[in-house]
């Protein structure tokens, strides 16, 4: 069986992903795992030559070629005989609306693409864990991961609003939902763009505020639910983790014990008792996957809250983000879904190692 992941770029969750296929080929089933890089950089050839060393095939447009071969990196395809070729395209750009317009539509090979948060309208929204019901095979041959911070806002909707479940529209106890996000200013792999001073977001969608919200409204409508939610956003300079403060409204009273015991049986939710992120980031960088969790969110229990005493209706509380983890899993998800519908659940139980219930 021949089957070809190709990933394009090469960032915060592009390098990660190559390696993430490359590592388990042989478990899922991968004959060739290539991967996109666009410039040739003397900065970047230790990245690209360890990819490369551990299986991954580089491939490059043909117009550089010749430049990454004078700075030691040889490809082993052009751009369009890897995307041709492919079965799955994952692009882990902010070019994927771009890219689709001008190159995927075009392309009968590959079986399905997939782009990342920043792509709205890319495809079908998905989250690992939230909507895979919906997932049709044959029919979705387009699908966008949400956004890490979406994740996690999605997950914190799902056990706190609709009992544990969205599969039933029928058991929603949810009425309102307000979240701010507490981004850290750059990933620890980025050299650019850090902020100085904490820096507000503006609210660009007049329903939803800002895209957070709006991508997880589009999530949930996929399963035919229309939770009323608004997000804000902010950047503080650090380089650890995003923080997500929340307070959902909800109609049923509830009590913190039973919000615990919900989230520790959620699959992808993990409870600590951390209070900060470099004390969360430490423990993923110990147990994780090259230092990340894989998980939607993690939520610090002694920070819950619910107004009027135990037998409140507005849930308020903290949750701490693994940026790029959750991204990562629901990629890999996405990707060996398209490979097999059948059998990607299975296949997915190699990465169970870095889902934490308590951390």
């Amino acid at each position: 069986m021949t089957r070809k992941v190709h990933i394009v770029g090469t960032g915060t969750i592009g390098e990660p992903l190559i390696g993430l296929f490359t590592r388990h080929a042989q478990d899922w089933d991968i004959s060739r795992v290539s991967f996109h890089k666009r410039t040739p950089s003397q900065n970047d050839r230790p990245k690209v030559l360890n990819l490369m060393k551990a299986g991954a095939v580089l491939a490059v447009d043909d117009v550089v070629q010749r430049e990454f071969e004078r700075l030691g990196m040889q490809a082993g395809l052009s751009s369009e005989e890897a995307l041709s070729e492919a079965d799955v395209v994952i692009d882990c750009t902010p070019a994927g609306n771009d890219h689709k317009e001008r190159i995927y539509q075009h392309l009968d090979g590959p079986k399905g693409f997939i782009a990342q948060g920043s792509e709205f309208g890319f495809g079908k929204p998905y989250a690992r864990g939230i909507n895979d019901q919906m997932l049709v095979p044959g029919e979705d041959r387009y699908l966008q991961v949400v956004s890490c911070n979406t994740h996690a806002l999605a997950a914190l909707v799902k056990v706190i609003g609709y009992n544990g479940t969205t599969s039933d529209p029928d058991v929603e106890n949810m009425i309102k939902g307000k979240f701010l996000f507490i981004r850290r200013a750059t990933d620890i792999s980025q050299d650019d763009d850090f902020c100085a001073s904490p820096t507000i977001d503006r609210h660009k969608d007049l329903q939803y505020g800002t895209h957070h919200a709006r991508d997880g409204a589009h999530l949930f409508r996929t399963l035919g639910i229309e939770p009323v939610i608004f997000s804000s956003s902010m950047k503080v300079p650090s380089q650890y983790m995003h923080i997500t403060h929340f307070t959902i409204t909800v109609r049923d009273p509830v009590t913190v014990e039973l919000l615990v015991e919900k989230m520790k049986q959620d699959e992808y939710l993990a409870v600590t008792q951390k209070k900060t992120t470099g004390s969360v980031f430490s423990f993923g960088r110990d147990h994780g996957y090259y230092g990340r969790i894989f998980n939607q969110a993690i939520i610090p229990v002694s920070a819950l809250h619910i107004s009027g005493g135990q037998d409140g209706h507005d849930v308020t509380g903290f949750s701490f983000t693994p940026q790029d983890g959750n991204s990562l899993l629901s990629s890999t998800s996405a990707a060996l879904w398209i490979l097999d519908p059948e059998r990607y659940e299975k296949q997915l139980e190699n990465l169970k190692d870095y889902v934490f219930k308590e951390i």
